[in-house]
């Protein structure tokens, strides 16, 4: 821990290269709209300060009131709980960005924080394990686009009752859907309704039920994403039964394994809780990162929590891991809106 917390003017010493300015400027102006006199608090890590020095410099020329939380400074990580002062700063902020790199046993600060944000309604940006190569990308795409596309997916959808997905690599399922379980658009464009991802680009609900195979050629979400990276050449293979993982298959044993354990985590952790289709089109490439693959045109899922607080459903879990694949097919209500991955609407 350090002697003293870093302070503004050391964070927004630190260099960047001038590219991350513009993806700055889309957080804080496009998608978080940060009014003048608005309160805004930056929770960051040793990993991320040149991300977040992008940030404050850009924070700081529209005159915001600021925190900014170094977690090191506070503290050793892995950081299970949230300390006081990071806590209390969120409760009184209007705008606010989450820029950390992930350790396995954080979920639990992430969610405690995650409490303090559905409560107290902030807009803000979750830019988990944000890196150079999503400065570079993810975070240039047109958010106000992106929004546009979203919307118009989000129209068909929210009034399905079933989806189809499929890909040439094995994906084959039926997705049904209910009335009773809302559908959340976060295109990057953030309201106090719903935090959100950065980059954005997915609309997602809680399904009712899923049936058939998922071909994870993609990604896999939390801490394995930076471990096991694109899984193009090994895809883990899962058999899905009434929203329950029946089987999972992959030539990366290892994988397959560590997936299995993380899924037995507690009653609902092999449970599909989210599914959702892709709408940033500024993203044509798996980059092995879950943060911007799970945005890619297309379709991903997850497996256990159903954020409960947003989409209505009457169950929770204590994981929730993302599996993404590639090059999709997608019907709604027989009605196809996607080949190959390039929406068709």
């Amino acid at each position: 821990m350090a002697s003293t917390p870093r302070t503004l003017d050391d964070i927004a010493s630190i260099p960047f290269p001038p590219a991350y300015a513009s993806g700055a400027r889309n957080a804080i102006g496009t998608c978080l709209r940060l009014a003048p006199g608005e309160r805004f608090t930056l929770i960051t890590d040793e990993a991320t300060l040149p991300i977040a020095a992008s940030i404050v410099q850009d924070v700081r020329a529209c005159g915001n009131p600021m925190n900014v939380f170094v977690l090191e400074d506070y503290g050793m990580r892995p950081m299970t709980a949230l300390p006081a002062p990071i806590l209390a700063a969120l409760e009184q902020c209007d705008v606010s960005i989450y820029a950390c790199r992930t350790q396995t046993g954080e979920l639990s600060h992430r969610i405690e924080m995650m409490g303090v944000i559905n409560r107290v309604k902030p807009r803000h940006g979750h830019m988990v394990n944000i890196n150079h190569q999503i400065m570079m990308e993810g975070m240039q795409a047109d958010f106000n686009e992106v929004d546009r596309l979203s919307r118009r997916v989000y129209d068909l959808a929210s009034v399905a009752r079933r989806i189809t997905a499929k890909t040439k690599r094995g994906t084959d399922l039926e997705v049904a859907l209910s009335p009773d379980l809302r559908w959340l658009k976060t295109s990057g464009i953030i309201t106090r309704d719903k935090w959100g991802n950065l980059p954005g680009g997915e609309i997602f609900t809680s399904p009712a039920r899923v049936d058939g195979v998922f071909v994870v050629d993609g990604v896999v979400g939390d801490y394995l994403c930076e471990k096991y990276g694109d899984l193009e050449a090994a895809p883990l293979t899962i058999d899905i039964e009434n929203s329950r993982i029946r089987s999972c298959t992959s030539d990366n044993k290892e994988l397959e394994e560590e997936f299995v354990r993380y899924c037995m985590t507690d009653e609902n952790s092999n449970r599909v809780g989210e599914f959702a289709i892709g709408t940033n089109i500024a993203l044509t490439r798996v980059i092995g990162h879950i943060l911007q693959d799970e945005k890619i045109p297309g379709v991903h899922i997850a497996f256990g929590h159903p954020y409960s607080e947003h989409t209505g459903a009457d169950w929770r879990s204590t994981t929730h891991i993302d599996v993404v694949g590639r090059d999709f097919d997608i019907w709604i209500e027989g009605r196809r809106i996607m080949t190959d991955g390039r929406f068709t609407l």
